[in-house]
């Protein structure tokens, strides 16, 4: 299958949302393409926009992306500043 690649984008261009893992970009459709983390991590370098037939090529070393223990870091902060109190 030949892969119709609208454009090859350097990851320092894309956004990364630690919440969702997920890198995203955005498509000249309105849409953003999105690849998570976990598909970078195992080689995968296509983002797709879930909203119409366009692909990017992200451009990365594996090395370079966020490590796993800093992404729970990033999501514990929030977690840690909900304190409960009793009645």
């Amino acid at each position: 299958m030949a892969e119709n690649i609208y454009d090859e984008i350097e990851i320092e261009d894309m956004t990364y949302d630690p919440t969702l893992q997920i890198y995203h970009y955005p498509c000249p459709c309105g849409d953003r393409f999105e690849i998570a983390i976990a598909d970078l991590r195992d080689g995968e370098e296509i983002a797709v926009c879930p909203s119409c037939s366009l692909m990017i090529r992200v451009v990365f070393e594996v090395d370079n992306l966020p490590k796993e223990e800093d992404e729970a870091m990033a999501i514990a902060p929030a977690a840690e500043a909900q304190m409960p109190i009793a009645a």
